[in-house]
Parts: C-alpha cells; sequence; structure tokens
C-alpha cells in the first residue's frame, strides 16, 4: 500500500551546522518525486531522514497520519535502492530478490511465488542461478530494484541510483525504473543531481539548494516558468541578459542593451515600473534574426549536431550566449561574422535583478502549498 510522505519544519544539524533549515513539502501516494539538487545541497541527507538512517533535529515526518521520527527504519515498510546497488556478492540472483521475504519469514512458497513475479517484471529471471560478478551494471542495478520492490513496501527511496553507469545504459535505466513505478504505483522518492535525468522520470519535482526547495512543480513547469534565476539555471541551459523593464502607455516593455525593444504583456502588475531585470532565454528561445532588429553579437563558434546547429556567441556588450536553431540545408554561419538576436518573447523568463524571483505571470510553485 503507497502512502502520502508529509514533512513539515524539519531540521537537520550536524553539530552547530545546519544543513536543512525548515523544510516541508507533501509527497502524494503513488507520485514518482524526485529530489533535485547540487552536490550537498541536503536532497540526500533528507532522503535519510525519510528513512530513518539520520536523526530529526525538529520537525515531522509522516506516512499518512503515522509520525514516524522515531521509528526503527525496519519498521517503516520502505525500499530501499542504493548509488552502488549493495547486492550481496555471496548470493545469486534469486537469493538476493528472496531475501526480504526470507527475513520476514514469509511461506517458503510465497517466498519463491513472489520472487519469481519480480525477477520476470525486471526481465532478471533468466539470470536468477548467476552470482552478482557475472552481471552487468545495469543487470545489478534491477537485481537491486526487484529486491526492494518485493517486500511491497509502501514507499521506495533510491539515492542516485543511476550514477554509476555509462550514458546508454542510464537511459535504459530511467525507462525501465519509470515504467516499474507506473506498473507498481508506489510512492517513489528519488535523488539525483542530474537535471534530465529528474525531468525524464519524474511527476513532479523538488528543486534544493542549500538545504532550501527553491520550487516545486511539474517538468513541464520548473522548465517553462523557473520561479527564480537559481531555478532557471539549474534546470536546462540558459542564456542571462541584462535589460530594463519600462512602461510603454499600459504595457511592459524589456529594452535590451542597444535599444532591442520587446513588449512582454503578461509581467505580474506589481512590477507595471521601471526596473532594472535578469531575462533568462534559453537557447531554443534565442534567434538569429534576418533583419536589422534585435541584440548586436559575434559568431565565436557553431557545432553541426544533424536535426540541430548549436552557435556560441558574444553580445556587444560582453555577454557569452548559446544559440539553439534547426540546421539549414544551405551553410553555417562562419565565425567573426555578426548577427543579431532576438527572442521568442512568450517563451523567455523575466527575474527580478537579485534573480530571487520571477516576476511573470503563470509560474506554479507547490511550495507555496504547506504540508499541514
Amino acid at each position: 500500500m503507497s502512502v502520502n510522505i508529509n514533512v513539515k519544519n524539519v531540521i537537520k544539524k550536524y553539530g552547530d551546522n545546519t544543513v536543512i533549515p525548515d523544510l516541508s513539502l507533501t509527497i502524494r501516494e503513488g507520485e514518482f518525486f524526485t529530489l533535485l539538487g547540487p552536490s550537498g545541497c541536503g536532497k540526500t541527507t533528507l532522503l535519510r531522514m525519510i528513512a530513518g538512517f539520520n536523526s530529526i533535529e525538529g520537525g515531522d515526518i509522516c506516512f499518512n497520519d503515522k509520525r514516524i521520527n522515531d521509528l526503527d527504519p525496519a519498521k517503516r515498510n520502505i525500499g530501499m535502492v542504493f548509488q552502488n546497488y549493495a547486492i550481496f556478492p555471496h548470493l545469486s540472483v534469486r537469493n538476493n530478490v528472496a531475501f526480504g521475504l526470507k527475513e520476514r519469514r514469509m511461506p517458503k512458497a510465497q517466498v519463491i511465488e513472489e520472487t519469481n513475479k519480480f525477477m520476470k517484471l525486471m526481465h532478471i529471471d533468466e539470470y536468477a542461478d548467476r552470482m552478482p560478478d557475472r552481471l552487468s551494471g545495469g543487470q545489478q542495478q534491477r537485481v537491486a530494484l526487484a529486491r526492494a520492490l518485493v517486500i511491497q513496501p509502501d514507499v521506495l527511496l533510491m539515492d542516485e541510483p543511476l550514477s554509476n553507469l555509462d550514458a546508454k545504459l542510464r537511459v535504459e535505466m530511467r525507462t525501465v525504473i519509470k515504467e516499474i513505478q507506473n506498473s507498481v504505483g508506489i510512492t517513489t522518492v528519488y535523488v539525483t543531481h542530474d537535471q534530465e535525468e529528474a525531468m525524464a522520470v519524474s511527476d513532479r519535482i523538488a528543486v534544493m539548494n542549500l538545504g532550501v526547495i527553491q520550487q516545486i512543480g511539474t517538468p513541464k513547469a520548473l522548465y517553462q516558468r523557473p520561479a527564480n534565476l537559481f531555478v532557471a539555471s539549474f534546470i536546462g541551459r540558459t542564456n542571462i541578459f541584462d535589460a530594463k523593464l519600462t512602461m510603454n502607455g499600459q504595457v511592459p516593455t524589456l529594452v535590451f542593451e542597444g535599444g532591442y525593444a520587446v513588449p512582454v504583456g503578461h509581467v505580474l502588475p506589481e512590477y507595471h515600473k521601471e526596473m532594472p531585470v535578469k531575462v533568462c532565454v534559453r537557447p531554443e528561445e534565442l534567434v538569429i534574426s534576418n533583419t536589422d532588429e534585435g541584440v548586436d553579437a559575434r559568431i565565436d563558434d557553431s557545432v553541426f549536431l544533424g536535426l540541430n546547429t548549436h552557435y556560441f556567441v558574444t553580445t556587444a556588450d560582453g555577454i557569452k550566449a548559446e544559440i539553439v536553431q534547426e540546421s539549414q540545408i544551405d551553410s553555417i554561419i562562419p565565425k567573426g561574422e555578426h548577427v543579431r538576436l532576438t527572442v521568442k518573447r512568450e517563451k523567455i523568463n523575466i527575474m527580478t535583478e537579485d534573480g530571487s524571483a520571477n516576476i511573470l505571470q503563470g509560474v506554479q510553485n507547490d511550495l507555496e502549498k504547506k504540508a499541514v
């Protein structure tokens, strides 16, 4: 049975060092929820608090309405998949998967039935009698996942489970993990620093920095309308321009260096005033113009990748930027050529000068819905 996980005003300290100052979130029953952020941001610490491996210095963690702060990890009914797989080297695949069931003293027939079921689900039944040292990394990870799921836990916790695999296997295994999670329907908390991986598997993502959640939302919401400059920079690639927001009558207008002006009608009403801003423009939202309109820039380099060509440019005021555009059939713009850059105004994001807030309408942040 899956559960809701309610994290309420949780604090984590190591001596005088506060790693997580005051964190609240709600993870919904059956969802795939990812904690995403740079190394040292507190995501693994929070996962280990949910698992019971780390103490809690303040606040509460509940599975449904049951407070689990002081509950022994073995009694939380969780499945755990680690970065290093942590499967037993002296046990066969079959015995690794069956281990948790035997520890719970289940009847032998049920152990065999459930073990076979989950080996088949993870496509490792043909390796049932192999030892771990004869398995590939991807196969070992499937064994670890089967062992975690076979006990039918309320919660599945996964800590950087794909980081030791090569790039091709990572893509393959994240597809496997998402498919299995969908079929089993278990509440899953997943830790990674890889934003592409997070976007591929997650129902919702919490972006963390320095122990503080910056934004919670769907991959689409975080990518298209990041809550602040940190999220915009961490989720995908983004170019950052300085500009001034002015009012042209009743219409908010961005003015870039060199005078390029862009009307932006979806600015929040409280920001309908003149102010310096940061403009976040993803590479696919920056356009090489065929007109005299736009920001002046020089082509520094280009990379042809088949479907798309990536251009690297320097603007007249010294900003380095990247552009991704569909490859043309005729030619690639040569190095040193001067071009004009325009933006897809409906897609760009505008931040306050300090980067603390997105001033556009449509920013979704589930963090505002505090756990109660």
